[in-house]
């Protein structure tokens, strides 16, 4: 009796999870399509002085202060309470450009100036060598401004590319989410055990491959920023040694006037070991050291807020 009680409990739990997951995911659904009918520079406003007001009552708030205090310990608490201003003023923008991510995207090579997406022309030719040489290619990028806007600019530029991403909790959401992205973002790769099968699917394809690389991963190498000891996710120096394929770097940066600038790296070379293959450990290093330099001149623009430092 007992058994049956709560094998109908869990069924009862699990179908009210999974009600609750549709109505959350119907909510969301509204709400995007809600945002996108604002005024996309006024809501971005709104929403940095939502989130500059709500940030500092979170318990991340305090993860971000404790992580800036570690990688600046030279800068006055003053200092870095403006920092952290600027990182929750930068998630609220962010977020609320999210709503609009389809049509973010503004760039013309022939009228460069005129839109939200800056481009130096540089970086145009550097796009166009990485898409015509006819190599797949790693791409790594950090949680800087709007950390979404690569995936559109190889998309708009005509580059094959795939783009692995986390994808959230509650299904709904997540595909709310998806229908959003898929349409100007390439193929869309979701986090997983399978991940790094479908990526090497994709690099023997001749895409390149897009991914986030400043997070915590329990299982990675250990590498250092900031002076400190993390993990690192050593997938991209794998598929670097079995593919021997460029590795590039890209980043935005949040300029004034609800402008976006874009940055790609040349092709970086990675080191090797005694028998020329690919160094993991130090291929992850390398990538972390180009990170920590990003954030150095930005660093109102990173997500300190997640426990970047930790060994387990």
């Amino acid at each position: 009796m007992r058994t049956r009680l709560k094998r109908l409990t869990t069924r009862s739990i699990v179908a009210l999870k999974r009600r609750s997951d549709v109505v959350i995911g119907r909510l969301t659904v509204l709400l995007l399509k809600g945002l996108r009918l604002t005024d996309p520079q006024r809501f971005s406003d709104f929403a940095a002085g939502v989130a500059r007001t709500i940030g500092p009552l979170l318990p991340a708030h305090k993860v971000g202060r404790a992580n800036l205090v570690a990688a600046f310990p030279e800068k006055a608490p003053e200092e870095i309470e403006r920092i952290l201003a600027g990182v929750w003023d930068n998630l609220g923008r962010y977020g609320a450009e999210f709503a609009n991510l389809d049509r973010l995207w503004d760039y013309r090579r022939d009228r460069p100036n005129i839109g939200r997406i800056q481009v130096a022309p540089i970086l145009d030719e550097r796009f166009d060598q990485m898409r015509d040489d006819g190599k797949p290619a790693l791409i790594f990028a950090a949680h800087l401004a709007n950390w979404e806007v690569p995936a559109l600019a190889a998309k708009a530029g005509g580059l094959p590319v795939a783009v692995l991403y986390r994808r959230p909790n509650l299904s709904a959401v997540a595909d709310a989410v998806i229908k959003l992205r898929a349409g100007s973002m390439g193929l869309m790769i979701a986090g997983g055990p399978e991940a790094p099968f479908k990526i090497a699917d994709a690099l023997r394809q001749g895409l390149h491959v897009a991914m986030l690389v400043d997070q915590h991963y329990g299982h990675g190498v250990e590498v250092t920023f900031f002076g400190r000891t993390c993990k690192a996710n050593p997938m991209l120096a794998r598929l670097a040694r079995h593919f021997d394929c460029p590795i590039y770097g890209t980043r935005v940066i949040r300029l004034a006037d609800h402008r976006l600038g874009l940055d790609l790296t040349e092709p970086i070379d990675p080191p090797r070991n005694g028998n020329g293959d690919v160094d993991i450990k130090a291929t992850m290093q390398m990538i972390t050291s180009v990170i920590e330099g990003w954030v150095r001149e930005h660093p109102e623009q990173w997500l300190w807020l997640h426990r970047r430092w930790r060994l387990k």
